[in-house]
């Protein structure tokens, strides 16, 4: 896997309402990831995970920090120029393949936006041969283009998002939760197809997601956020081997086993924030074995230490 970070996150913060009201939905996340990988972050709902993605992506503003897209800051305004560009690089799969298509348009016209928005002058033909192309590259006909999005079934919608997607022709791919919303039957697919085009267009993901046992099949990387920061980041397989931070742990305990007899005998971990005690020792992020982060303080730091002995 190569080492150059095409994303970084810097102390980000994204904050929702005024005065009062005012909610912190993500507190001071910083991460790289890296040229060609899939990156995990995981979490529960509510946890910030896809407002993360919605930041990178900007859709939600940022309140704080920096997100560096291949060596340069694109928060905040930017020149129209490179706003497209970044639009062209950056592309996300939505959660709910419903919501996120318009219902009152055919297929080869939402395919084909982006591409439309950027590119005035490209021609009927032109824009007729990238979303045939991108249709086929997901598994779709391309006599699937003049069809509605209510023709298809849950994971063909999935699969007209990543079309829209792809023809973008993006380095860089934010998928929220992208199998989530389909049948169990479907998501195998969706997970292989996604494997496949990182593979042949050469793609980097941060996939977001709350179920750990896709998160260990399809990712290289793992940070796991909790209330709107990251408690621990490591290798997926490090991760699921050594976990470390108690909401973590929390996390794997839930994963449901085959075994139904092992599962019925299976004893949750429940986390409770309650036993960190941040108040005169605040917490920071430390690398407590290579590549494995974690959130905690001095007296949490040498105990994990003691146990990784």
């Amino acid at each position: 896997m190569n080492k150059d970070a095409i994303l970084r996150v810097e102390n980000l913060s994204v904050e929702f309402g005024k005065g009062k009201n005012k909610f912190k939905a993500v507190d001071n996340v910083s991460f790289d990831i890296y040229k060609g990988e899939i990156f995990g972050l995981v979490g529960e709902s509510g946890s910030g995970k896809t407002t993360i993605g919605r930041a990178i992506i900007r859709l939600n503003e940022n309140s704080g920090g920096n997100i560096i897209f291949e060596g340069e800051d694109i928060a905040g305004k930017l020149k129209r120029e490179k706003e497209q560009k970044v639009k062209k690089d950056i592309q996300m799969i939505f959660q709910d393949p419903i919501a996120s298509l318009n219902e009152r348009a055919k297929v080869d016209y939402i395919i084909s936006e982006g591409v439309l928005n950027l590119n005035k002058n490209i021609g009927k033909e032109e824009i007729k041969k990238k979303v045939d192309r991108a249709l086929l590259d997901v598994g779709l006909l391309p006599e699937f283009s003049s069809r509605f999005p209510h023709e298809f079934s849950g994971g063909q919608r999935q699969r007209v998002g990543i079309a829209r997607a792809l023809i973008m022709e993006p380095k860089f791919i934010i998928a929220d939760e992208p199998i989530s919303a389909l049948d169990v039957s479907i998501r195998a697919q969706v997970l292989n197809l996604l494997l496949k085009l990182q593979k042949n267009n050469n793609l980097t993901y941060l996939f977001i997601a709350h179920d750990l046992s896709v998160v260990k099949f399809i990712t290289d990387r793992v940070g796991v956020i909790y209330k709107g920061k990251i408690v621990e980041m490591a290798p997926t397989e490090e991760l699921f081997k050594n976990a470390i931070h108690p909401y973590t742990k929390s996390l794997l305990s839930a994963i449901p086993l085959p075994d139904p007899l092992r599962e019925k005998r299976k004893r949750l971990k429940i986390y409770d924030p309650k036993i960190h005690n941040y108040v005169k020792q605040p917490p920071k992020w430390v690398e407590i074995e290579k590549e494995h982060f974690i959130l905690a303080n001095e007296i949490e730091i040498n105990k994990y230490k003691k146990r990784l002995k």
